[in-house]
């Protein structure tokens, strides 16, 4: 593919200025793949990794797709989580002002009053499929006026069981409309929906074909016996040269790491869904800051966590399948920064974690620990000390 500028996609003057001020100067491949496709009002399926700057590919089409004098809302984004809706939202948020347009976010755990009275004026509306029903059945809504639908990680919506709710929300909207489908995969479910809900829709995908692609990441499977997973995750955290997120399979369990992981020196805090909003807002603020390097997360936290400078992720416990791994693994090596994935594996576990490394084609070594990337010696701390260190360590 060649490489394009923004302007040479058809992208106004305005809202690159606002792109060149917030340092970037390119689109990724996988907005030279959409936005063309976008701005001439096309329907698209997308198949892109996480961490490939998916958000920017919808985010700026929509911008310059709506009418500032128009109807509200006029573009609705679908997101599982509180976390991505808020994500979104600042991307649309720094380019909106460009074209006189409003953007409002719509999520659980914060006053739905407030919310309601934004949404009804934004042109723009971020929103999670429970709170935006909440919105709809109050009266405070209406989506009649939706000229382009965003499903964004619509594989995770779907694995999440928001099915119904989002059959309900796009019978809500215009049957005549321009429909945007991003996932990481378009496999079975996921495949079957992204056709009913798009027409004549132009599908791309971005990564290599029936292979999972993450060039900037190494993936390192480490076989360990129960007593061991605890002395393990320490010493990778120890070896971490940057912010760390640990991924665990229950809200107990994350709440429990923390602790256990205090008693070793580590300060850490945990994101999950019996956290209220203020909470996880708290926790996400601190660990993005620097106060806190090491985030402790459930799945809830796998498709909206996008922070800088995320050098490695733990897979304390393994995921369920390979569409958990790619998204928790996508928290790192985003944007062509380098990271690390490792994934600890019990006895128990191997069978699972080999079929999973199998269906990504990842070389698991579960004989002992195998790095798996081609093009990278070992990582070097940029301008950090060696080590996490333990309480009282300089950072």
């Amino acid at each position: 593919m060649s490489k394009q500028s923004f302007a040479e996609l058809g992208v106004s003057g305005a809202v690159c200025g606002a792109l060149s001020r917030r340092g970037i100067a390119a689109p990724f491949p996988v907005q030279q793949l959409v936005i063309e496709d976008v701005l001439a009002g096309r329907d698209v399926l997308v198949k892109s990794p996480t961490g490939s700057g998916k958000t920017l590919a919808f985010a700026i089409p929509l911008v310059e797709r709506l009418d500032a004098n128009g109807p509200t809302p006029a573009a609705l984004v679908l997101a599982p989580t509180r976390e991505l809706a808020g994500q979104i939202l600042v991307e649309l948020e720094a380019l909106a002002p460009t074209r006189g347009l409003r953007a409002a976010a719509v999520y659980g755990g914060v006053g739905i009053g407030p919310q309601a009275k934004r949404a009804a004026r934004a042109h723009l509306l971020v929103a999670t499929p429970g709170r935006l029903e909440d919105l709809l059945a109050r009266g405070a809504l209406t989506l009649e006026q939706i000229r382009i639908l965003v499903l964004d990680e619509a594989d995770r919506m779907l694995d999440m069981g928001f099915r119904p709710a989002i059959d309900r929300i796009v019978r809500a909207c215009p049957a005549v409309r321009q429909t945007l489908f991003f996932s990481a995969t378009l496999d079975g479910l996921t495949g079957e929906v992204a056709g009913r809900y798009t027409s004549n829709a132009i599908a791309h995908e971005h990564g290599a074909r029936g292979r999972y692609e993450a060039p900037h990441v190494e993936h390192r499977f480490v076989a360990v016996r129960d007593e061991q997973r605890l002395p393990a995750l320490v010493a990778e955290l120890d070896r971490a040269s940057d912010r760390t997120i640990v991924f665990v399979r229950t809200k107990r369990g994350a709440d429990r790491l923390v602790k256990r992981l205090d008693a070793h020196g580590l300060k850490a805090v945990a994101i999950h869904g019996n956290k209220s909003q203020g909470q996880r807002e708290r926790a996400l603020s601190s660990f993005q800051s620097g106060q806190v390097d090491t985030l402790v997360a459930t799945d809830v936290a796998a498709r909206g966590i996008d922070v800088e400078g995320v050098s490695h992720v733990i897979n304390f416990d393994p995921p369920g399948d390979h569409h958990a791994y790619i998204h928790r693994v996508g928290r790192t090596g985003r944007a062509g920064e380098r990271g690390v994935g490792v994934t600890l594996v019990g006895a128990g576990e191997r069978h699972e974690v080999r079929e999973l490394a199998r269906r990504l084609g990842l070389n698991h070594g579960l004989g002992g620990p195998e790095r798996n990337h081609p093009e990278r010696g070992p990582r070097r701390s940029r301008g950090r000390p060696a080590g996490r260190g333990r309480a009282g360590a300089a950072r």
